[in-house]
């Protein structure tokens, strides 16, 4: 597996990026403002996809989504990795429906 395929690798990426920047001290780590980022490039994505736009855009607003959740991760100070296998072995667990015509995969809670 080569240093790209690692996700330790990636995270130590994303760490020297927030290092270089010195986003702990310059505001870049506040939650509110990671949220906004974030928010802004589901927005990015979704303009990808409803104008139609090539693979390759899409690729890169949704790695810079990933960046950001890596980011907030390194902001907040917890194991992201941990928290994907976690909420990963909980999804397994679910039932699927189908609400709509499309299929869903949750909790169904105060539904009959």
């Amino acid at each position: 597996m080569s240093e790209q395929d690692s996700w330790a690798e990636m995270m130590a990426s994303v760490q020297a990026f927030h290092d270089k920047h010195r986003f702990k001290e310059t505001g870049g780590e506040e939650m509110l403002y990671r949220v906004a980022l974030m928010a802004e490039e589901l927005g990015e994505i979704s303009s990808c996809v409803t104008k139609g736009k090539s693979r390759e855009a899409l690729s890169e607003e949704v790695a810079d989504l990933l960046i950001l959740v890596m980011g907030t991760a390194i902001a907040q100070d917890f194991d992201l990795n941990q928290a994907f296998w976690k909420k990963m072995e909980k999804l397994m667990a679910r039932k699927s429906r189908m609400v709509n015509g499309r299929i869903r995969v949750s909790e169904f809670r105060d539904m009959e």
